[in-house]
């Protein structure tokens, strides 16, 4: 009988879930990468050169609009540690900012393959 339950309460999640919107779906996910952690590294470019690149960042989030409207803003947002020397690696002097990027920036974000302490 309680696997009976728990196979019950496990397809109505998956049917709650295939019911949630996309951008619903994409907020859960999130909210589950936050908890478990990442290490996100984010390359704006110039050209065909980086032109700044933050380490440690946690998320990248979409700004949605305020008050009735819920449209998503042009740009991206988080907190990351400012790789000021393009080195790679979070320095003593390096601080944890707040960045934005815009739509129409050239930038990569992804896991950092080497995470350094």
């Amino acid at each position: 009988m309680k696997r009976f339950f728990s196979l019950a309460g496990l397809l109505v999640l998956l049917a709650a879930l295939s019911a949630c919107t996309q951008e619903t779906q994409n907020k859960l996910s999130r909210g589950i990468q936050n908890w478990t952690g990442v290490d996100g590294v984010l390359e704006v470019y110039a050209g065909n050169a980086v032109a700044k690149r933050f380490l440690k960042i946690e998320k990248l989030s979409t700004a949605e609009a305020t008050g009735k409207s819920a449209d998503a803003r042009s740009y991206r947002y988080g907190y990351g540690v400012l790789d000021a020397n393009l080195n790679g690696l979070p320095d003593p002097d390096e601080k944890k900012v707040y960045f934005e990027v815009s739509e129409f920036a050239t930038y990569v974000f992804y896991e950092n393959p080497n995470p350094s302490k």
